[in-house]
């Protein structure tokens, strides 16, 4: 039997509808892990440990088994930002701004998890138990996980990736690409020269003990001073974080990022994300920067 191309690309799209439901329709049990969690009395200086040392990006504010709250790389580089002259060690989990948990069970769908995530901009939801303690989590790096198992046809990078992107050059000042992490609400900065990517900063990078000592210690007091007074730049930074003006893009950012062309399979990018624990890839045509793809453009293709 000969079909016609319209009739084959109407079969080809049937199928890989049905394929990506199954993947939809399954079940959160499958995907539920057990977090790390820190008790409301934590400090902020323990919990950073807590991140550095499990090389994971959020934990679980927990009391009495019940989950409290989430804190995340992100929100220890804004405490550290809003911090002046407050001393560092002061500050505990119980003192972060709490934020409105959202929450599922394992018996909801992964499509259930993914629309929660799409609607909120959330990478992380927290499962509950029948008695509202914390059963598990399921995060992005999961649902993405599933995609990659069980959706059978091809997506090119090109069709789900974002186009407007939030750009540094390499001599930028680094506490200008935070106040852009913060302004825009997004979790990287990729840095390029001549339209190619050569380096990408996320809210990890701004995490204390990130910082490499040297930095403290060779800054120059008058380079310091200038950067300090220079336009975009808050002077609460002063307090804090002073020590960091004389210092650019290329002081911090993780060189040579990963690349994935704009005309590969969404499989391979996911690959990539999860053999190297990063949740976004500049995408390129012949080595020119055109885009990004991120874990949340494959959770709202699930989302559906």
């Amino acid at each position: 039997m000969i079909f016609s191309g319209d009739i084959f690309d109407d079969i080809f799209n049937k199928l890989s509808n049905r394929l990506r439901m199954d993947a939809k329709n399954s079940k959160l049990s499958v995907l539920i892990r057990k977090p790390i969690t820190v008790s409301p009395s934590t400090t902020l200086l323990k919990t950073r440990e807590v991140l550095l040392e499990h090389k994971i990006k959020r934990v679980i504010v927990v009391d009495k088994k019940k989950p409290l709250g989430v804190i995340t790389e992100k929100d220890i580089a804004k405490k550290i930002y809003q911090l002046g002259t407050k001393p560092i060690g002061s500050v505990k989990a119980e003192h972060f701004k709490p934020k409105k948990l959202f929450t599922l069970t394992k018996d909801h769908s992964v499509q259930d998890c993914a629309k929660m995530m799409k609607k909120h901009r959330i990478s992380l939801v927290i499962i509950l138990n029948k008695d509202k303690t914390l059963g598990g989590i399921v995060t992005e790096t999961d649902l993405v996980g599933i995609f990659l198992t069980k959706e059978s046809f091809p997506l090119k990078v090109s069709k789900i990736m974002k186009r407007d992107l939030i750009t540094a050059a390499p001599s930028d000042p680094i506490l200008h690409i935070e106040s852009l992490l913060i302004r825009y609400g997004i979790s990287r900065v990729i840095v390029k020269r001549n339209q190619r990517p050569i380096g990408i900063i996320t809210f990890r990078d701004f995490v204390p003990a990130k910082i490499p000592q040297w930095i403290a210690e060779s800054a120059d007091p008058k380079e310091v001073k200038e950067y300090k007074f220079k336009k975009g730049l808050e002077e609460i930074h002063s307090n804090q974080m002073s020590y960091l003006f004389p210092f650019h893009a290329t002081d911090i950012m993780s060189s040579n990022p990963i690349t994935v062309d704009e005309d590969e399979d969404v499989k391979l990018a996911i690959t990539l994300m999860i053999k190297h624990d990063i949740s976004g890839l500049p995408v390129v045509r012949k080595s020119k920067l055109v885009g990004i793809i991120t874990k949340s453009d494959i959770v709202n293709v699930l989302a559906g």
